[in-house]
């Protein structure tokens, strides 16, 4: 929305492929209008920023400079001359399709959860954290009434706070990393206020709400018979592995867990768009300071250049689509001219933030003994219903040493999600100790998300027949040929 804003104050005509119903993103998630719900604003964090955005978001579309195209989801981008071509599947059910035509490309598709497997997490009841707060913002629904929250990374301190909000019983939070490790890094503590505030203020609602904080620890079962029942809890040492005869039993009927966020990559890299490790184990886009990726006339915004929250997000928005508006005009931005110094504010302000996110990466990294919480049952890939034990199976009876000779011998990655869920855990269970220094790259996948065949078979024709639609990505923003 920051990027579709800025772009359209500048006087660029922009399309926005929304693969939502609304605006908001994941983020500013909203009630769905036959709820009635009065005050959306108590679930948020900072919702008039999100007003704010949304009023300017909303005139430009009135005056007919910011279009925006609801369910549209992009499956391809294809470079045709000196335009980009977007293939979208479109509508509640995805069964129809578009392509469209723009001139400029900013990619901004956001993340989603990183689940790491362990007995018990396929039982009914047990849900993404993040999935969790999407459940209690878009539909005023809680997962069960006493919650466990577990996993890692600032994300469960705000989801904790949620659920209590929303009159859910919270006895514990469990969180794999400490806080205290944040504490080795004082200079880019001191150099993000806001952060410090925010964790204070989530920290002071726990207290007030009774919920207890549990660090280095880690839920590694889940019992239960048709749904959950309640959960262990082991403490870990520094290499996230439980200690032996820690672990103890809690009590609940559901359980919100997730082990941090993973950048959505699936469109870029299927552009070419060049990838990085980052602290936090995940690949994210190769960018530069105009937020240019290693592909010309492809910008980037948000997490999919490495998770940093959504104030980054904001700010990496309104710099890419500065970055267009130079381009578009031909105006030189090798140092960011143009549009002086709003520009080298907002240069200033994401290094700051993204030091902060490489901080955070780096203490909510999954340490490699979560590999040993995975029961040879366990199973890791959902869709195939691949176990842990067929995975280790591969690696040390049948040679594999990747994920991709584990998928070739077990399927895993192979069902409906393609490996978006799995394909972090696979890829630890088959490597070495340390991922990332492995050298391993993004997975790339030959859509960005699900399509039909229908739509499929739609696509040469509609490709032939038309020259004539034109568009802009799902989730993104950019200029589209008049």
């Amino acid at each position: 929305m920051t990027a579709a804003v800025t772009a359209a104050d500048h006087g660029l005509d922009v399309a926005v492929l929304d693969a939502a119903a609304a605006t908001g993103g994941q983020y500013y998630r909203s009630p769905a209008p036959a709820l009635g719900a009065t005050r959306p604003e108590v679930l948020h964090h900072d919702w008039a920023a999100y007003e704010r955005l949304a009023g300017r978001f909303e005139l430009h579309r009135r005056a007919g400079r910011i279009r925006h195209f609801t369910w549209h989801q992009v499956w391809a981008v294809e470079s045709t001359g000196d335009t980009w071509t977007l293939h979208a599947v479109t509508g509640p059910e995805g069964t129809g399709s578009a392509a469209l035509e723009a001139r400029h490309l900013l990619v901004a598709t956001g993340s989603h959860e990183r689940q790491l497997p362990f007995p018990g997490w396929t039982l009914p009841g047990v849900v993404g954290a993040a999935g969790a707060q999407a459940m209690l913002k878009s539909g005023l629904a809680l997962p069960g009434r006493r919650i466990v929250v577990a996993g890692s990374g600032p994300l469960l301190q705000a989801v904790a706070a949620s659920l209590v909000k929303a009159g859910a019983d919270v006895p514990l939070l469990v969180e794999a990393a400490g806080y205290t490790a944040y504490a080795k890094a004082p200079r880019t503590l001191a150099a993000n206020p806001g952060k410090l505030a925010e964790g204070a203020r989530h920290g002071a609602a726990l207290l007030r709400h009774k919920v207890r904080v549990l660090t280095r620890s880690a839920v590694t079962a889940v019992h239960g018979g048709d749904r959950v029942e309640g959960v262990t809890v082991s403490r870990l040492n520094g290499s996230w592995r439980p200690i032996p005869g820690s672990g103890r039993h809690y009590d609940c009927d559901a359980l919100a867990v997730g082990h941090g966020l993973v950048p959505q990559l699936e469109l870029a890299t299927a552009l070419g768009c060049a990838t990085r490790t980052g602290t936090d184990g995940t690949h994210a886009l190769v960018l530069d300071e105009q937020l240019r990726t290693t592909v010309p006339g492809v910008w980037a915004a948000g997490e999919v250049g490495g998770i940093g929250g959504v104030e980054l997000a904001r700010i990496e928005g309104e710099l890419a689509a500065l970055s267009v508006v130079r381009h578009a005009r031909g105006v030189a931005t090798s140092r960011g001219r143009g549009h002086g110094g709003r520009t080298a504010a907002l240069v200033r302000g994401r290094r700051r933030m993204r030091a902060f996110a490489d901080v955070m990466g780096a203490v909510h990294r999954p340490g490699s003994g979560w590999r040993g919480w995975p029961a040879e049952d366990t199973e890791v890939c959902r869709c195939e219903e691949v176990t842990a034990g067929r995975i280790r199976r591969a690696v040390d009876e049948l040679g594999a040493g990747d994920a991709r000779s584990v998928k070739l011998l077990t399927r895993s990655g192979m069902g409906w999600c393609q490996g978006r869920t799995c394909g972090f855990a696979v890829r630890e269970l088959a490597g070495p100790e340390d991922v990332s220094a492995a050298g391993t790259t993004a997975d790339r996948r030959p859509f960005a998300c699900p399509v039909p065949l229908s739509v499929l078979a739609e696509a040469a024709e509609a490709a032939e027949a038309a020259e004539a639609d034109r568009v802009v990505d799902g989730g993104c923003a950019g200029e589209v040929r008049p």
